[in-house]
């Protein structure tokens, strides 16, 4: 039942090729919504960030414009350079899709108005959400495209597909800035 529903509000979680990959990550996005107490429908209402006063953009527009973003770059890069430039679109995919995984429990809700959790006034979602990745054995790679593609990852060599999903992040956010 709750794959259904995260795959129907999510469909880009089919693009990813592994199947493997593909099950931890919609287990992971099940993890983290019990943790927080979310259900599928609040995602379509929680803000994908609490910096701006009325953000009109949800959880899943962000999540999905951040993924279909960096799969569009990646894929103009690799027409142009083809082999030149190495992007393994699994991970990139599983990133985006992850990247702000930490959020539903850096988050809560509280009549009506979302604010930053306990935990969230304690540690911000990139590392949050590298916690979370990292108990299901996620790869590597993932975690470091989680870990950098916000500030916190501003000192990091980031990998191309932390590149592309910073990138992308900040494309969508400063939509509505």
């Amino acid at each position: 039942m709750f794959k259904n529903r995260l795959l129907e509000a999510i469909p880009e979680i089919e693009l990813i090729e592994d199947q493997d990959l593909k099950e931890k990550t919609i287990k992971i996005w099940e993890k983290a919504m019990k943790k927080g107490g979310w259900k599928i429908d609040d995602l379509y209402r929680m803000p994908f960030t609490l910096l701006l006063e009325s953000c009109p953009c949800s959880m899943i527009e962000h999540v999905r414009g951040v993924t279909k973003v960096a799969i569009n770059a990646a894929k103009a890069l690799k027409s142009i350079y083809g082999d030149k430039t190495k992007i393994n679109m699994d991970f990139l995919i599983s990133g985006a899709l992850l990247h702000d995984i930490g959020k539903l429990i850096e988050y809560k809700e509280e009549k009506g108005k979302f604010s930053q959790s306990k935990l969230g006034t304690l540690v911000r979602h990139p590392i949050s959400g590298v916690g979370l990745c990292y108990c299901e054995d996620v790869p590597g790679e993932i975690l470091h495209i989680i870990a950098s593609h916000s500030w916190e990852g501003g000192r990091s060599k980031r990998s191309p597909e932390a590149v592309i999903v910073h990138h992308a992040d900040f494309t969508n956010f400063e939509q509505f800035k």
